[in-house]
């Protein structure tokens, strides 16, 4: 899952992002508001973590900005301000999530695993499609044969076409869900992970969709 990083601290910044990748996360990391906004109006993350106290451009009027603009990204506020005021405020204006600095690494990366959920309509931590549990927290799936094991683009391909079951997505949206910022990417490498993924979930769990791209039927389809 590929996520953007907004934080002007370097060190504070450095080891989120250490962190979030060390959860799975792809981590794309800006530092001032106004990159921050160019970011997220290009729509090619799954979820954002906003900082506040940015310069150039405040973070609450980021997040008022891109709301404005009809953008619907997930985005959880990590701040030092903990005053009730601002709680209120960043959750009332479109924040999906608000949390004070300091924060436990591995409850950030569930706390965005959640929003993203909720923005896919998905209720429960567990994605299931086609006869497939896959947990993104375990980062495990499994089959009624059992365990399955993938490598870590597999996973996260996987993961990308759980969470949309039922919606098409082209080779470029993928490529964005798997591939961060300066990550080469060999031009046939989507197709080469959808046919490792056929041979060990079967030919019949992913879809081709014939010059737009690919799905997973949603449960019981």
């Amino acid at each position: 899952m590929r996520i953007l990083l907004i934080e002007d601290d370097p060190l504070l910044g450095d080891g989120l992002q250490a962190g979030l990748r060390a959860s799975g996360f792809q981590v794309d990391w800006v530092r001032d508001g106004v990159a921050a906004e160019h970011e997220l109006v290009q729509q090619a993350h799954a979820a954002a973590v906003l900082d506040l106290g940015l310069p150039r451009k405040d973070g609450l009027d980021v997040l008022a900005s891109v709301r404005q603009k009809g953008i619907h990204t997930p985005i959880l506020v990590l701040t030092a301000r903990d005053a009730v005021p601002d709680r209120v405020r960043g959750l009332d204006i479109g924040a999906d999530d608000y949390v004070v600095k300091p924060v436990d690494l591995h409850e950030l990366a569930a706390r965005l695993r959640a929003i993203v959920r909720r923005a896919h309509g998905q209720p429960q931590d567990l994605l299931l499609a086609q006869g497939i549990e896959l947990n993104p927290a375990a980062r495990t799936v499994r089959t009624a044969a059992g365990d399955v094991s993938l490598n870590t683009r597999e996973f996260d391909l996987l993961h990308a076409l759980m969470l949309n079951a039922g919606r098409v997505l082209s080779r470029e949206q993928l490529e964005q869900h798997l591939y961060s910022w300066g990550q080469e990417v060999e031009s046939n490498a989507i197709e080469v992970h959808i046919h490792h993924l056929r041979r060990k979930l079967g030919p019949e769990v992913i879809q081709t969709v014939r010059g737009v791209g690919y799905r997973i039927p949603k449960a019981g389809s």
